[in-house]
């Protein structure tokens, strides 16, 4: 059986904490991260059915896309829903482990998920994210350059899009006098030494910067490294909000609707006024998606699909595009397949359930 925390090792590696929003809370909400984990629930929504269900399956860890603690708890006393679902947890010994916004955040998450049922193309990040990524730039002798390249590119630097092992290299001469206290690898200590070496920049995440720079000082030969860090305002493809995608073969708007209700199972879809144009380009985001309305409009995208629109947000698509509000359990609702694929690839005979709960809150007369 794996312990919790290689499962949450895992979950991590492809949707990376950092990358949740601010007001976030996902990660590990109850559980010990060294304790067994004899079978997980997958589900959208953590209730009390869903501790249920657990323990009917004896399964000891719930993985949910929304965290049942959002905001701080001051009291368990049983009095609402979420109380009683964390003691019920408590009291049976179940992990509950919530993975959110940094889900619909990373490129392969929530929303290419939702592409992928459409049957989108050519997709990429509606909104991507600036400020994620550094470029280091460091300076070594011509002997060691192609050693200290590829390991900075092994543990995490040089990667762009889908490219990996990218950097950029000039040559040129160092100068450096060490010191009575100094043992330097070339040269000899209190004269001046004048050393070919290779500038290298390499561009990197963030979230990577220790990794990166423990592989610089165990590679580098020299007793002081010279290197600089730099910060970048380039978007970041890899990580955002939203997707956008095209259609293989566009469709009228009403057959568009009625092949959205057959991917998710919709009951009725809410919808701005027809444009009586069609449907090539698609804008997409899971769950809550107003926020993104002027960049689908900016991305002359067809439709933009989401949820969670209120009354006077419908005005604001003055027909540049079609609004179609699905629903926000009904975008996500495939979610918990990302958790199956992710956990059966590292653990092929771990036993995982997507939940038979509907958690949806909301319902149709």
């Amino acid at each position: 059986m794996p312990l919790l925390h290689q499962i949450i090792h895992e979950l991590e590696t492809f949707a990376p904490i950092p990358y949740q929003e601010h007001y976030d809370n996902s990660g590990l909400l109850t559980g010990n991260p060294s304790m067994e984990i004899t079978g997980a629930i997958l589900t959208l929504d953590c209730i009390e059915a869903t501790i249920d269900e657990a323990i009917a399956k004896n399964c000891n860890l719930i993985i949910a896309h929304h965290p049942i603690i959002f905001s701080g708890l001051k009291r368990l006393t049983g009095k609402t829903y979420i109380e009683r679902t964390i003691i019920k947890a408590i009291q049976n010994n179940i992990a509950i482990y919530a993975c959110h916004t940094n889900l619909d955040n990373v490129r392969a998450g929530v929303n290419k998920k939702i592409a992928d049922k459409i049957g989108l193309v050519n997709t990429s990040i509606l909104s991507p994210k600036t400020s994620l990524l550094k470029k280091i730039v460091t300076f070594v002798p011509s002997s060691h350059a192609e050693q200290v390249r590829h390991q900075l590119c092994e543990a995490g630097a040089g990667n762009i899009g889908n490219y990996d092992h990218c950097s950029f290299t000039i040559d040129g001469t160092g100068t450096f006098r060490g010191n009575e206290n100094t043992n330097p690898y070339i040269g000899e200590k209190g004269k001046l030494s004048y050393e070919k070496e290779q500038r290298l920049e390499l561009i990197y995440e963030a979230i990577h910067e220790h990794q990166i720079l423990n592989a610089l000082k165990q590679t580098h030969p020299y007793e002081e490294i010279a290197y600089d860090i730099y910060n970048l305002d380039n978007n970041f493809q890899n990580v955002g909000s939203g997707m956008i995608g095209e259609l293989e073969n566009p469709m009228p708007e009403i057959a568009f609707l009625t092949h959205l209700k057959a991917i998710f199972n919709l009951k009725m879809i809410k919808h701005t006024p027809f444009l009586n144009k069609t449907i090539k380009k698609v804008a997409l985001c899971g769950g809550s998606g107003s926020f993104l309305l002027k960049q689908a409009i900016n991305s002359k995208s067809d439709i933009y699909i989401s949820s969670d629109f209120k009354y006077h947000e419908y005005f604001d698509a003055e027909k540049h595009l079609l609004i179609a509000d699905i629903g926000h359990y009904e975008s996500e609702q495939f979610t918990p397949e990302i958790f199956y694929e992710i956990i059966s690839k590292k653990f092929p005979t771990f036993a995982t359930y997507l939940t038979e709960i509907k958690t949806n809150p909301v319902n149709y007369f």
